[in-house]
């Protein structure tokens, strides 16, 4: 006998107001999908073995981009492991110079990569905030989703950091982000409050390896890449769903990240999100054209974008306390 299909309320029927953007002041680069690791719980899906990369004419708008808008504060690059990605260093330089915040979102191994060791001196020369992957605080629960012995690594790298200024100089920020375990059953859990587990993050890898660091990041699992295929091989992906849906908060759809931002891929086209960029669904202009940097540069705004483009999958951001690339909403 086939089991019925649970029915989750599309995401869009709960809102209670049209879905606007606000004016563009993030702008997130998404620079590819190669990765020295990859991890169980990877919505991008990067691996060592992916090709994916930023080419030099996008590379060339982007830092266009960059100078001709004086409302970016902040240039978010992600990938992959950005820092093997090209057009990095070159990105993170054309925003520093311009005073605008740099975001490396970095999975700490790849500074022990061959090619990538000066890695963190250029960060702290650079004054570039290390947004770090940081699943956990134990051994045991990061090696099962990042890799065996990554763990050791990232407390080898956080403490290289620690050395360079990092989490101590009020110039060089220093963040980690929790991950919630992927569920192997349908006793799903939201991620635990930020404020409470951020200090116990400090207190343990304080007492045990002597690090320090500014915030914690409570991110939760969206059912897409990654999580996906591990949810629906195990057939939970449908009450996966629902459960987000049941705790929905619409008192975190102010302060989403899709917002105030533009999300960018390798190939130059523009998302409201990261996380709709990995599922391909496009931004659109007010008459359903789709943007890429090469419009936006020839309209001369970034503010063109009304109405952000949504699926189910946002239920995920809007559970609870929220979640986005800055960690808990509420």
């Amino acid at each position: 006998m086939q089991v019925p299909a649970i029915a989750i309320t599309p995401f869009s029927q709960k809102l209670k107001a049209p879905f606007l953007k606000h004016q563009i002041s993030i702008l997130q680069i998404n620079l590819g999908k190669i990765c020295n690791l990859a991890c169980t719980h990877c919505h991008v899906e990067a691996s060592p073995t992916r090709t994916e990369e930023l080419t030099p004419d996008i590379c060339q708008q982007l830092i266009e981009i960059i100078h001709r808008f004086p409302q970016i504060q902040t240039v978010d690059l992600t990938g992959g492991a950005p820092e093997m990605l090209y057009g990095f260093r070159a990105l993170v330089k054309a925003a520093r110079e311009l005073g605008k915040e740099a975001i490396a979102r970095s999975n700490l191994t790849i500074y022990f990569e061959k090619g990538y060791s000066d890695v963190p001196e250029f960060f702290a020369q650079n004054q570039v905030r290390v947004v770090a992957s940081m699943p956990c605080y134990l051994e045991d629960n990061v090696d099962k989703m990042r890799g065996k012995g990554v763990f050791d690594q990232s407390i080898q790298a956080l403490q290289w950091l620690n050395r360079l200024g990092y989490g101590s100089d009020p110039d060089l920020i220093l963040d980690l982000v929790y991950n919630p375990p992927l569920p192997n059953s349908n006793k799903f859990a939201l991620a635990p409050k930020q404020q409470g587990l951020e200090i116990a993050y400090k207190t343990h890898l304080q007492e045990h390896f002597g690090i320090v660091f500014n915030n914690l990041f409570t991110i939760a699992n969206l059912p897409i890449g990654r999580t996906k295929f591990h949810l629906r091989h195990r057939k939970l992906e449908e009450e996966y769903s629902q459960f987000l849906e049941s705790h929905f908060n619409p008192d975190t759809l102010d302060r989403l990240m899709c917002r105030n931002q533009l999300s960018v891929d390798y190939q130059g086209n523009i998302y409201d999100c990261d996380f709709n960029q990995m599922e391909n669904l496009p931004a659109r202009s007010p008459n359903g054209e789709y943007l890429t940097v090469a419009k936006i540069l020839e309209l001369g705004s970034l503010d063109i974008i009304q109405k952000i483009q949504t699926d189910d999958y946002c239920y995920g951001c809007t559970a609870g306390s929220g979640s986005s690339c800055g960690g808990a909403l509420l």
